[in-house]
Formats: structure tokens, sequence, C-alpha cells
């Protein structure tokens, strides 16, 4: 089967590549035949190792699991491929075969995770920016309660993924997570400012700056109890404890009039 694939493709790229090489000179004709040679080669071994890959059952998974156990205690700049391939029973070059590198198999530890999370917080700003002004006026609070358990449910269902995110992602792609959220957040808070027509923000008086700082303080404290590693009931408690303290503080700036 395996050998079925290769001598077909190189039938397609030998029968393209070849009329075009029947005029040329003898050097020109050696060169194409070396091209033709790495053809067959890089095809033989991206396609045998991706089938392999493929074909043991359960080294994946395996893998994935050792890794994640090395990436929480040693975090990703310390933690050794070849320390996974060995406590995994395979080999690194079956780790490169199967995530390109250490990167991509942190990545493929926490990228189902974390991108589903930002997706959901996503959609949770822009169903709440679907409303009319006087209704996000009046649901602001509760819907933002109502919002925030909700992810924090997902996060706790997938809580050694976010370990990964929050305590041990130095050096990846992912170090800078909790910001891209604030990003996110500060954006659309800004839209509700302007949807509610907030004098603060008109004035000058509040300016983006404040609000990254407040919205940067509210999620680096959102995700504290997974940094403690918190059990679910008592985390939920600071959660809800947390959102009352956010909101009655956003109130000075939603509504500053009130705290003259």
């Amino acid at each position: 089967m395996i050998d079925n694939l290769i001598t077909d493709n190189l039938i397609i790229n030998i029968a393209s590549l070849s009329i075009t090489v029947k005029e040329k000179s003898s050097l020109d004709k050696l060169a194409f035949w070396l091209y033709i040679q790495n053809i067959v080669m890089k095809q033989c071994f991206e396609l045998r190792g991706d089938t392999m890959a493929k074909q043991i059952e359960g080294v994946y998974e395996n893998v994935l699991r050792c890794a994640r156990r090395e990436f929480l205690e040693k975090g990703f700049a310390l933690a050794s491929l070849r320390d996974i391939a060995k406590a995994a029973g395979t080999s690194t070059g079956s780790i490169y075969t199967r995530f390109t590198d250490k990167a991509g198999l942190f990545r493929a530890l926490v990228e189902p995770a974390a991108g589903e999370l930002k997706r959901r917080f996503l959609e949770i700003q822009e169903s709440f920016h679907r409303f009319d002004g006087q209704t996000q006026q009046e649901e602001m609070g509760r819907y933002t309660a109502h919002a925030q358990e909700g992810l924090f449910d997902y996060i706790y269902e997938h809580l050694p993924e976010f370990e990964l995110l929050l305590r041990r992602a130095a050096g990846t792609e992912y170090a800078h997570y909790i910001d891209e959220l604030v990003e996110i957040e500060v954006s659309y808070t800004y839209k509700y400012m302007e949807v509610i027509g907030c004098e603060s923000v008109r004035s000058g008086q509040v300016t983006e700056d404040l609000i990254h700082i407040v919205t940067t303080a509210y999620f680096n404290g959102m995700f504290e109890p997974v940094r403690h590693r918190m059990d679910k009931a008592r985390a939920l408690h600071y959660i809800r404890q947390l959102n009352r303290y956010h909101m009655a503080g956003f109130e000075t700036i939603f509504h500053p009039e009130n705290f003259r």
C-alpha cells in the first residue's frame, strides 16, 4: 500500500517534469535525475513516516500523557524530549514525526482548550453586544457573572491544560495568552461604554490605559485559582467575590458622576 502510494506520486512528478528535459544538455539531464532521486527519497521518508505514525496505535496518546507530566514538572524551557520519549517508550524521532518539535508538542497539548476558551469568550462578547443599548445596561452585571461562571466551568474541565498555559508556557507562543484575552475585553468594554454614552470616556477622564490596567488585574485575579490549584468549590466562591468587587469598581468608571 505504501509502495503503491510512493509509485503513483513519483509517476505524476516524473511525467510532469521529464517533458522539459528532452532538449537539455547531458549536464542538465544529470541534474534533473539527481533532482528526481531527491524526490524519491523525500517521498519515501514522508509517506512511510506518516503512515507508520498512524499505524502504531497508542503512541500518540502516550507521548501526550508523558509530555504533560514533563511540562508540568519542569516547564517548557527545561522539558526534555529525550526524557518524554523514554517515559513514553518511544524515540525522539517518533516525536518529531508526529509533532515536528517541542513547541509543536506543547501546542498539541494546550491549543484545543486554549482555542476553545477564546472562541467561547468572543462569542459571549458578540452575543452581548447584539443587545440594544438599554438591555446591555440593564443586563451587564448579571450577564457578566453568568458568562464568567460558564468560562470557569470550562477551565476546570480542562485544568491540566490551563495549568500548562498559566504556569509553564514561558518560551512558547502561549506565554501571553492572558494578555490576548485582556485585549479582547478592553476592546468590547470600549464598545459598551460608547453604547451607553459613557461621559467619562467622552471627557477623557477615563483613558484606555486605565481600562487596560483594571482589566489586566481582573483577568490575572480570575486565573489565580488555577495557579494555586484551588478545588473547584473554593475557586467558584472566590470568583463570585472577585466579580462583585470588579463590577463595583467599574461602576466608578461607567458612572463616575455617582461617586463625586
